[in-house]
């Protein structure tokens, strides 16, 4: 009877044994690599966590605010000469079908300081404007301290400071007075920052017609804003030039204030873009660490090598376990970086208040990084050292 010899193969579980004992021989030098491959993986996971996450609460916020709000300013003619909105604009614009709310400001001549004992041309920084008493609703803001103008406070002269204008002013709370030309006015509230239109948060807010009583104004706003429903913004925002100033149109700026908010957005996606490249490059220093690790490897141990091959080991069965290895040792630094990247991920968003969010992608994406960088980094040492000879192994000092 003929007896078929054939070489022993290895269970899957035995290789990894195997694998495993050489790095565990090795594990300040195994920490020391898989520290490079962690510090990649860990940038990688983090950027994009961090990135989606203000995303997310960009989004968020888009969703709160809305997204249906314009404005619209007045700019100059063919000629060059400023335009003056009509003083019935805000009565033009409701007329329009798909408008819900309109409203108006306007500048006024008015320069501010925090007491008559400060020159007059020590402004603080701080404009004025006149304000209806429904704009605080049309942007969706919010009364910080005391309360918003009303019927009777819109005629007195009393102001509503933005956030930025009462820290600069020296504002604390309501009940205070401040200097409006020659004037003095009562602050009856001070609001939290308005994020879809942060100029008005340096700005004092008088009613109009105090702003007529005391300031000179001659009742013609400077912007108005409008909401609409989310499907028509574009049909109003196309007619919304002509509607508030008919064959001066081309005079009439619309903006959408949400627009830049996903300017934002979009600028965040650049960053990102440029912070996965850093850890890319990270990652593939990591690479090269463990590469340079599996061919010292193979140089300290090729008596062990000579002895396992002399034993009937194949030199497939030699390459197998070096690139076990290889894989075990960027499958190390792979999950230690993701989870030191999804940590961070949570700690930063946690600090901002935002929802953490780390897409699995960016997970699975790293950790298939790690397994391709460790078959690359450890197929040129696993090669080495299945060719060495026996004998030449088992003679090397």
């Amino acid at each position: 009877m003929k007896n078929d010899l054939r070489p022993a193969r290895l269970s899957p579980r035995d290789i990894l044994r195997v694998g495993a004992v050489g790095l565990h021989a090795r594990r300040a030098r195994v920490v020391l690599s898989a520290l490079g491959i962690a510090i990649g993986i860990a940038t990688m996971v983090a950027v994009v966590g961090l990135s989606e996450s203000s995303r997310a609460d960009l989004m968020a916020r888009l969703d709160r605010l809305g997204t249906n709000l314009l404005t619209a300013e007045a700019g100059k003619d063919a000629m060059g000469q400023e335009i003056k909105l009509p003083r019935n604009a805000v009565a033009m614009v409701e007329r329009v079908g798909p408008v819900q709310h309109a409203t108006a400001t306007a500048d006024i001549d008015a320069r501010i300081r925090r007491s008559d004992v400060v020159p007059e041309e020590r402004t603080a920084g701080v404009t004025a404007q006149a304000v209806r008493t429904d704009l605080l609703s049309a942007l969706g803001g919010e009364v910080g301290k005391g309360v918003w103008l009303n019927p009777a406070g819109e005629r007195l002269p009393t102001t509503v400071l933005g956030a930025v204008a009462a820290e600069r002013l020296g504002v604390t709370r309501t009940g205070e007075t401040i200097m409006m030309n020659d004037t003095r006015v009562a602050v009856v509230g001070i609001l939290e920052p308005l994020e879809l239109v942060p100029n008005l948060d340096r700005v004092a807010m008088v009613g109009f017609p105090a702003a007529e009583r005391y300031f000179g104004f001659d009742g013609h706003p400077t912007t108005i804003f409008e909401r609409s429903t989310d499907a028509s913004v574009a049909d109003v925002r196309a007619i919304l030039a002509r509607t508030i100033s008919p064959g001066n149109e081309a005079g009439i700026k619309v903006s959408r204030p949400s627009d830049a908010l996903a300017a934002k957005a979009a600028t965040d996606e650049g960053l990102t873009n440029l912070m996965l490249g850093l850890g890319a490059v990270a990652l593939l220093v990591g690479g090269v660490g463990v590469a340079n690790t599996m061919v010292i490897s193979v140089l300290e141990r090729r008596q062990e090598i000579g002895l396992r091959r002399s034993l009937g080991a194949t030199r497939g069965a030699i390459r197998l376990q070096f690139l076990t290895e290889s894989l075990l040792l960027s499958a190390l630094g792979g999950a230690t970086g993701a989870l030191l990247g999804a940590a961070a991920t949570y700690g930063f968003a946690r600090v901002q208040g935002w929802t953490t969010v780390v897409p699995p992608w960016s997970l699975a994406g790293g950790l298939a990084a790690t397994l391709l960088i460790g078959v690359v980094a450890g197929l040129y040492p696993a090669i080495r050292a299945s060719r060495l000879h026996p004998t030449v192994a088992l003679n090397a000092t």
